[in-house]
């Protein structure tokens, strides 16, 4: 792996939280992420299932794990199965976790090789009540083909037709909506190298560059950082491209005038970062690119503040309309008048700001967590505003990581240029310089 594991006091506090909500004489299955066959004998980069890795900190493909506490024997009230290698596998694949290695990543005792699942499984089952199942139950998922934690579900249920089945979902997201502090220091650290990699851009970027040279400028800044992978597909669009929300294609020239809309963000550790910046290609921003960037600032400003303990996302998602309307009002694509006269259920500023302002953010980008409850000290959302408008080509999205803490949030990404002033300030220095 390319980064630095984390302790393994993280994973042994995550499933003492996780075994606190579980019922009376319990078992909980977790098993890791499939394979993914990409074409002839080639597979897609493989990532660990995030539930498994939050309870475990086993980044390897094969692993599963039994959580027990009421096991009559108290040898298998946690098992940790793992890949079991072969010189073949060494010599094809490399390193594959030891015993002992699993030991020390995990803080499970009870270390068994993958081929031996089965049969302790089912011994277990005749002592066990209920089993816990793990599947995707994002609010957000349509998943069409049947994966893994799927497949063995529907095997269990079947085999076992006399057990009580029970969700580890809820009890996983209420779980990973509240961030520890060593989860915090690793999201920090992805954030960090994000940062790196805006700083770079800042100073590479001119008129003529393609949009995928900016892509690979962020990517060996990643990289060189030990940073995972990308936390996800980086949108680098440029001009009109701007205004295509989930733009992916990075295959345009930056032309001089245009404003690049830049959305990425490092993962590390498994744990991810979220950045949206916007930036002139010739390094000055017009006027009017000006006050659409200040207004979606503006809005984001203000949306920030609302993010602390006990907000509702309703009453969250509300107010930052109301504040959108208001400067959009001002740069002259609202009026007044029309804003006062809508119907409330389809409010006039959804035409140039057509997505949500923020989600959780953790193990994945769009990280699990109740949108219609209380938000609690220990989450983190991304704040995302941002203003499109197809007919002048420009789409302005300002995004950065916000931490809740009982004492005001706390932006993760406070140290990253935002301002104008600061972005033209910067790529100045780039053309004094070349």
């Amino acid at each position: 792996m390319k980064y630095n594991p984390l302790s393994n006091d993280l994973y042994i506090l995550n499933r003492k939280r996780f075994v606190a909500q579980m019922k009376p004489n319990s078992m909980a299955l977790f098993v890791s992420n499939d394979e993914m066959p990409r074409s002839a004998d080639a597979t897609y980069q493989w990532r660990q299932n995030p539930d498994l890795f939050y309870l475990s900190g086993i980044d390897q493909e094969q692993t599963i794990l039994i959580i027990y506490p009421d096991c009559p024997n108290p040898l298998h009230r946690e098992v940790l199965f793992v890949r079991k290698t072969n010189e073949h596998i060494a010599i094809w694949e490399g390193h594959k976790y030891t015993k002992e290695e699993a030991r020390e990543a995990s803080g499970i005792e009870n270390i068994q090789w993958a081929d031996g699942f089965d049969a302790i499984f089912h011994v277990l089952t005749t002592y066990a009540e209920r089993i816990y199942l793990n599947l995707n139950e994002h609010d957000r998922a349509n998943t069409k083909v049947p994966y893994l934690e799927q497949r063995v579900a529907n095997e269990i249920k079947s085999k076992y037709p006399t057990h009580v089945i029970e969700r580890s979902a809820p009890l996983m997201h209420k779980l990973r909506s509240i961030k520890s502090a060593e989860e915090i220091k690793a999201m920090s650290k992805a954030c960090e190298i994000t940062e790196k990699a805006f700083r770079r851009v800042l100073d590479f970027v001119k008129p003529g560059v393609w949009e995928y040279e900016i892509e690979a400028e962020i990517t060996h800044e990643f990289l060189r950082n030990r940073a995972t992978a990308h936390a996800y597909y980086p949108i680098i669009a440029s001009g009109p491209s701007a205004c295509v929300l989930h733009y992916v294609e990075n295959n345009r020239q930056c032309k001089d005038g245009d404003i690049i809309l830049m959305d990425f963000g490092s993962e590390y550790g498994n744990y991810m970062s979220d950045l949206t910046r916007c930036i002139p290609v010739n390094g000055r921003f017009t006027e009017r690119q000006k006050a659409v960037y200040n207004a979606v600032l503006n809005v984001m400003k203000y949306a920030k503040s609302m993010l602390c303990p006990g907000t509702l996302f309703d009453d969250y998602n509300k107010e930052v309309g109301r504040a959108m309307e208001e400067e959009l009002i001002k740069i002259g694509l609202l009026d007044a008048a029309e804003v006062k006269a809508q119907n409330p259920d389809l409010p006039l500023y959804k035409k140039y700001f057509m997505h949500g302002t923020s989600h959780y953010l953790g193990l994945d980008v769009h990280d699990v967590g109740y949108r219609y409850a209380r938000m609690e000290a220990g989450m983190v959302f991304t704040c995302e505003p941002g203003i499109y408008i197809p007919e002048e080509g420009l789409g302005i999205r300002i995004e950065n990581d916000i931490l809740l803490t009982e004492e005001g949030n706390r932006d993760l990404m406070a140290s990253i240029p935002i301002e104008v002033e600061e972005i033209e300030e910067l790529m100045a220095k780039q053309t004094v310089k070349g």
